[in-house]
């Protein structure tokens, strides 16, 4: 394959991945009405790592000592990240969520300037940024009738946004190693559902005492029969799970990781900047969450922001 078809086949690779992303807010949204956000975390992710096992059913020889980026982009881009966005959405729109992580290439391109030294800030890119932060506070303010703010929910989806910021760092640098793109994803999942371990089994203790505060509640794991069985009965929640576990994490973060070697990790992370539209068109359908002028609006600045930011 030449450069040019290359790079048609990794902008194709982004713009699939980009295309999932904005659907899984609303997935997400619709499995919080029957699972925590720290359940749909561990099982989006283990469907996800078997799922790369059946698509590459290879070991692949990894350096000890590289051991500690997989563990660390794993703790960033899967369980922080993932979780910080989960419980997110449960307390503020999926649309909300969607154009406040769409700053992430903003805040990949500063955090690979200063720990890779990659050069990306200039005027036009700071210029854009402060759009950008303009526009979220504009969505952060999203209501009907009124002026509406979700402190919690916005600011962990900023929170978020800065972790994915570190992921795309470390693929960056995993990139570098040249590792089978599914095999170094799993293995980046095999640390994920490690870390999640013990935080499961903290969510079951949640469960056992009962646990009132919605915040705590985002980490309760339940492990009882008749409630799994009302639960995994619905097949809904099936699709919604293995739509996140297999297409959204396995295949689409090995997908991610092939485009950002081809075309580069900051180039690629501006398509993010597509999510939002994904995800508010079918919030609009799925879960009727109301297209308002002043989230339009504020959407409409956060992109415009990030197209500035990459003049």
């Amino acid at each position: 394959m030449n450069t040019r078809n290359q790079k048609g086949f990794a902008i194709a690779l982004a713009a699939f991945s980009v295309f999932v992303w904005g659907i899984t807010f609303v997935s997400t949204k619709y499995l919080l009405k029957d699972f925590s956000s720290m359940e749909i975390l561990f099982y989006r992710f283990l469907s996800a790592y078997l799922g790369l096992w059946l698509m590459h059913p290879k070991m692949e020889k990894i350096e000890m000592k590289d051991n500690l980026l997989f563990f660390l982009a794993a703790l960033s881009g899967v369980v922080i990240y993932q979780l910080t966005e989960n419980i997110a959405i449960h307390f503020t729109n999926a649309s909300n969520v969607s154009v406040i992580v769409s700053i992430c290439p903003l805040f990949t391109a500063i955090i690979s300037q200063i720990f890779l030294k990659e050069k990306h800030l200039s005027f036009w890119f700071i210029t854009g940024f402060i759009i950008s932060i303009t526009g979220v506070a504009l969505v952060c303010f999203n209501g009907n009738t009124a002026l509406e703010f979700n402190p919690l929910g916005d600011f962990l989806a900023l929170f978020a946004g800065i972790c994915w910021g570190f992921y795309s760092m470390l693929v960056s640098v995993i990139n570098r190693r040249s590792y089978n793109r599914i095999a170094s994803t799993r293995r980046i999942f095999f640390f994920a559902v490690l870390i999640m371990i013990p935080f499961s089994f903290g969510g079951h203790l949640l469960s056992l005492h009962g646990v009132e505060n919605d915040f705590l509640s985002s980490f309760v794991f339940l492990t009882d029969p008749a409630i799994n069985a009302a639960r995994f009965s619905n097949p809904f929640n099936w699709m919604n799970l293995l739509f996140l576990g297999i297409f959204a994490s396995g295949i689409c973060f090995a997908t991610w990781n092939k485009a950002c070697n081809v075309l580069g990790t900051v180039k690629v992370s501006c398509g993010l900047y597509l999510i939002p539209v994904v995800t508010i068109v079918f919030a609009f359908f799925a879960l009727g969450e109301k297209i308002t002028l002043l989230g339009a609006l504020g959407a409409g600045i956060t992109i415009v922001g990030l197209f500035i930011s990459e003049k």
